[in-house]
Order: C-alpha cells, then sequence, then structure tokens
C-alpha cells in the first residue's frame, strides 16, 4: 500500500460514525463475512445513477479497505442507471490522497487505471451500465450509493442482496469554492465507512 494511501487510513477514525449509520451499514458487513465464511467471492457493484461521482469513491475505498485488511476474493465494480463519466474532480480528490491515476483513453467516457499498492492489480474506473458486460451479471451485492437510483431501480436483476448506502451528492457544489472541500469531504466520509466496513470481518 502506498505510504500516503496508508498514512490516510491511519487518519480514518471510524468512531466519527453515528449508530444510526452503523445501522446501514450492517447488512453490507453480513453480506461479505457470509461469503468469505462460505469460502466464496465477494462481488460488490456499486450503484448511483450517473456512475460518476459516489459510486467510483465507493468502488475505490471498498476494494482498498479489502487490501488493508486482508480480506481475498473481494472484487468491487460500479455502474449507473446510465453512464456518463467519472466526474475529473473525483480523480483529483484521490490524487491529493495519495492515488495514482493514469488515463487509459482520450474519449468522452475515458477509463482510468487507479494504482494505490505496487504488489496490486491496478482498479479500472470508467463510466457504465451496472449491468454492463465488465461488471457481474449474477453473484454480487448491489450496494445503492443514491437514493435516486435506489428508488427508480427496484429491481436489479442477477444481485444477491440489495443494500442501500446512500451517500450525499458533492456534486451540489460543483464550480463553487467550496467544490474541492466537499468532494475531499464525502472521499472521506466513504473512506471511513468502507474501513469500519472491513474492520468488522472476522476470518
Amino acid at each position: 500500500m502506498y505510504q500516503d494511501i496508508e498514512q490516510e487510513i491511519r487518519n480514518l477514525n471510524t468512531e466519527t460514525i453515528s449508530q444510526e449509520r452503523k445501522k446501514v451499514l450492517e447488512p453490507l458487513i453480513a453480506f461479505i463475512q457470509s461469503k468469505l465464511n462460505s469460502n466464496k467471492v465477494i462481488n460488490l457493484n456499486f450503484i448511483c445513477t450517473h456512475n460518476s461521482r459516489r459510486s467510483h469513491l465507493s468502488q475505490i475505498w471498498a476494494q482498498v479497505m479489502a487490501a488493508e485488511y486482508d480480506i481475498n476474493n473481494v472484487f468491487c465494480y460500479s455502474g449507473g442507471t446510465e453512464a456518463t463519466a467519472m466526474f475529473p474532480v473525483v480523480g483529483e480528490t484521490l490524487i491529493t490522497q495519495g492515488f495514482e491515476i493514469d488515463k487509459l483513453s482520450e474519449t468522452n467516457n475515458p477509463v482510468y487505471s487507479i494504482k494505490y499498492d505496487n504488489e496490486r492489480p491496478s482498479i479500472v474506473v470508467f463510466s457504465k451500465v451496472f449491468d454492463a458486460q465488465f461488471n457481474p451479471r449474477t453473484n454480487f451485492a448491489a450496494v445503492m450509493t443514491c437514493s435516486h437510483a435506489d428508488e427508480n431501480c427496484p429491481f436489479i436483476p442477477g444481485a444477491e442482496q440489495r443494500i442501500p448506502v446512500r451517500y450525499e451528492d458533492p456534486k451540489a457544489f460543483d464550480n463553487t469554492p467550496q467544490q474541492a472541500e466537499k468532494y475531499k469531504e464525502r472521499s472521506i466520509q466513504i473512506a471511513t465507512e468502507m474501513k469500519y466496513v472491513f474492520s468488522k470481518i472476522t476470518k
């Protein structure tokens, strides 16, 4: 794990998570624990409307925390109800937190390689619909990271379990003086909650 990311993880305080919020995270913990107990692959697909902000942050931090707590066979994905592009400030925020990001394609919907550890494969990130070929079609948990997708997708084909873990959208602060601060704040919230989730898994 890159040193700056390790430091970022050490600075995250899971005690700041409210009891109400911990209850929201319990089904996700239970899903991961159940799969681990059965020696099965753990597929997590983080879903938001545009697959541009919260779902990417959730996918990345969940994969990082699985590595941090040495939980094997965890594969994190993200998708939307429509494909757009990862919002550039998401990448900028992650770079400030220690990630290395390479843009692999110059298109309207770029593909990014996100590196957090020299020993582990990069996380491949781009905007896509939740049931795109790149994502699992069966045997996964659909983790709903925004209220719009959660309310407008009552059924996710192939999902073993649907788990709402909603986050406020930092998009509300786009092109304002608070933009960088609010994206960092959301990234830290998601990282803190994913740290809590994986810290509760017993091997």
